[in-house]
């Protein structure tokens, strides 16, 4: 459906997590390994978000174009530093729209998310998951996409539960109702990352200094972990949690 990726660790210029390795997120955009029956590229738009050092807000950079038909990537994001990156390459679902606002990361005070998967009868399904959740507006989704609306849920219940329980409790509600659903979802706030993984692949590389949590190693390092099916990630630089969907405590 999609891929991603979070980086944690020294700053870097922004654009270079993207490039990074022979399988790099800019290369899965094309010529992806595990889409596991969701597409077979990821050519409709991308996104990078970063937080600056004492920053308290990621800076977004979102294109609907294919991530390799934009030079900007290198030319300007990498000009800039960062500590801390969330990026994603797009492959929409049929009938959604392809456009800038369709494309994630999203990003709402200091958090950016991103969505690997697909919701079915997304609409439905998540205006019943918004109600229960107490989302005050649904009008205030940011495009028509089950991605965009499913952030509009879980920046909701972030307001009450810790990241990892708004992950899961969002998680376990959408299957209750779906259980086909696709749910790898990652989030940042620019010192640590939550992933899960529910369908789709999902890997962690983790040394003293750095973490990255993305959708396919982007090389061939042997440090690279594969993360099973319905798992919850907890990472920071030279500190990764991996656990089994569960009920957390608030």
């Amino acid at each position: 459906m999609c891929r991603h990726l979070g980086y944690l660790g020294p700053a870097v210029p922004v654009g270079e997590p993207v490039v990074r390795g022979a399988h790099s997120l800019r290369v899965q955009a094309w010529a992806p390994r595990e889409m596991r029956g969701g597409g077979t590229i990821n050519a409709d738009g991308f996104g990078i978000a970063w937080w600056q050092a004492g920053a308290t807000s990621p800076t977004r950079y979102r294109n609907p174009t294919p991530i390799w038909s934009d030079p900007a990537v290198e030319e300007v994001l990498g000009q800039i530093a960062a500590p801390a990156v969330l990026a994603a390459v797009r492959s929409a679902t049929p009938g959604m729209p392809v456009d800038r606002a369709s494309c994630a990361p999203f990003v709402h005070e200091q958090w950016a998310f991103s969505h690997n998967g697909m919701v079915p009868d997304w609409r439905s399904t998540l205006a019943a998951v918004a109600a229960e959740c107490g989302v005050p507006n649904l009008l205030d989704v940011e495009a028509t996409t089950d991605s965009a609306a499913l952030w509009l849920v879980l920046r909701t219940v972030l307001g009450v539960h810790k990241p990892e329980v708004a992950l899961l409790e969002v998680s376990a509600r959408i299957l209750d109702r779906q259980p086909a659903a696709r749910l790898n979802l990652l989030l940042g706030d620019g010192e640590t990352i939550w992933a899960t993984t529910c369908y789709h692949a999902l890997s962690v590389l983790v040394t003293d200094r750095e973490v990255i949590v993305a959708s396919e190693p982007y090389d061939d390092d042997p440090g690279w972990t594969g993360v099973p099916d319905r798992h919850l990630v907890i990472a920071r630089p030279g500190d990764v949690r991996i656990e089994p969907f569960a009920k957390q405590e608030s």
